[in-house]
């Protein structure tokens, strides 16, 4: 396989933004229980991730959230740093359980609301738009423990209160709403492999049952809203989906269709129901009884259920075919494919971020973009996370630790790349990095640092902008500058 730029490449032009129209968004991205605390504060609920990380041996340092890097309490110096920074918005998530304690919808918890209230208020007065998810992994645990969590149908009807509590109290300033952050992870990390709360080990049914729950969920809180509060609120509403590209790891067929497969039982396994009335067909053929089945009600309610999609992409795979998988995972097994990061020559498909799933490959998300516009009738897109990690090391000067220039590297590949997929004519709308502050990353713990913003862990959680923020700051504030310039395309 010939590499060439646009297809192995970083694209070799600078990118900045003028390449994007006036009205496209830039924000940044957390999740709440990576960056809130706050663990016992406001009458907040446990979650499934305060259980999991307060179980030994789950995370990779033997850390938890409970207290992450204190935005609970740092709201206000956050914002004001993202907007000195530059950015236009701001994607958080809220903490179900600090709205509904125990999850089941009969007693509000107004502390919670008041809290919220606050951040968006703040967000405003700082003219950034919030872009709120409302379902970011962090269930609250007596939903799990008492009614089956995301393998119980149960779960549609308590994520409908939870979502239409949130529309009725912030709506009114919340012009767009997330149903559910990857879903796919939730369910293959969360109830196939366990290395995801509730850390539940199968290979049979299970993350299949807990994906068709999440759907339901999706469009039924979909349904309230449109149906309560659409036409007086004026917002959008839209789902987030996580995807690697998928690149065939030779020009024979049954590589190429391996590669399509490996789409389909990422992307196609939510987008299907919505735009096609079923699970892709290859998923029907190769889970059998396994994969849940819609009656005609609930294709209704899928039908067309989202505004836009959100595409939450890092990094790309070349897949092969194989029969047995060396992975050994039923997930990737049914779907006999191998992913491989290695162009056939042997050279890495790019860069290696610190994390051991993530490679530089800016070409990748053109293609998922280009992808998803073609299969999906070209619906609004927003890349709702994209970044980079590097390992956190205590032993280097802080002066080193904020010159993250493969950060900055990285950024520019997938933005040049992102601008290529518009004028592909991909109709992308926003793009927030990931992440706003450096955070508690799930089973890999405080180990790994997705920051724009470095947060001293030692020193009382100070906040340090890494070059990648102030790169960003600039590309940002540059737009008269490069339309003065005539810079070109």
């Amino acid at each position: 396989m010939e590499k060439k730029n646009g297809d192995g490449e970083i694209p070799t032009r600078d990118v900045s933004r003028s390449d994007f129209p006036p009205n496209f968004v830039f924000g940044v991205a957390t999740s709440a229980y990576q960056v809130e605390g706050g663990r016992n504060a406001g009458g907040r609920g446990d979650s499934i991730w305060d259980v999991f990380s307060h179980t030994e041996g789950k995370i990779m340092d033997g850390s938890n959230g409970d207290i992450a890097v204190d935005q609970y309490h740092r709201y206000k110096e956050d914002v004001e740093l993202i907007a000195k920074l530059g950015f236009d918005a701001y994607r958080f998530s809220i903490s179900w359980s600090r709205i509904f304690p125990d999850g089941l919808g009969t007693k509000i918890n107004h502390e919670g609301i008041t809290y919220y209230n606050n951040v968006i208020d703040a967000l405003l007065e700082k003219g950034i738009q919030p872009y709120v998810t409302l379902y970011h992994w962090d269930l609250p645990s007596y939903l799990h423990e008492a009614a089956g969590g995301w393998l119980s149908e149960k779960i549609v009807k308590y994520f409908a209160i939870y979502a239409e509590a949130c529309f009725a109290n912030f709506g009114d300033r919340v012009k767009h709403w997330i149903t559910i952050n990857e879903p796919l992870q939730t369910a293959v990390n969360g109830y196939s492999t366990g290395i995801f709360a509730p850390g539940i080990i199968e290979s049979s049914s299970e993350p299949y049952l807990a994906t068709h729950y999440q759907l339901l969920a999706h469009a039924t809180s979909v349904a309230v809203y449109k149906d309560k509060y659409k036409a007086k609120q004026g917002g959008e509403i839209g789902l987030v989906l996580d995807c690697e590209w998928a690149e065939a790891f030779s020009e024979k067929m049954h590589d190429k269709i391996a590669a399509v497969r490996r789409i389909e039982f990422q992307l196609g396994w939510f987008l299907d129901p919505i735009y096609y009335g079923d699970y892709p067909i290859v998923m029907r053929e190769r889970l059998g009884d396994r994969l849940p089945k819609f009656s005609e009600e609930d294709k209704e309610l899928l039908r067309n259920s989202l505004d836009f999609v959100g595409l939450n992409h890092y990094t790309s795979r070349f897949i092969a075919h194989v029969s047995k998988n060396p992975e050994d995972n039923d997930f990737y097994t049914v779907q006999e494919i191998e992913r491989i990061v290695e162009w056939p020559g042997g050279e890495a498909i790019g860069e290696r971020a610190a994390s051991e799933w993530l490679y530089v490959v800016p070409w990748g998300i053109r293609k998922v973009l280009n992808y998803i516009a073609e299969r999906y009738h070209n619906p609004p897109i927003y890349v709702t996370e994209n970044g980079m990690d590097d390992e956190d090391n205590e032993t280097l000067p802080l002066h080193e630790v904020l010159d993250d220039k493969q950060r900055v590297g990285y950024f520019k590949g997938y933005l040049a790349s992102v601008s290529q997929a518009m004028r592909d004519g991909a109709d992308v709308r926003g793009y927030f990095a990931w992440s706003f502050l450096d955070n508690f990353e799930w089973c890999q713990g405080y180990t790994k640092r997705f920051g724009l913003v470095y947060v001293d862990y030692k020193n009382g959680l100070s906040r340090h902008p890494k070059s990648s923020a102030l790169w960003f700051s600039r590309f940002l504030k540059a737009e008269i500058a490069d339309r003065k310039n005539g810079k070109d395309d």
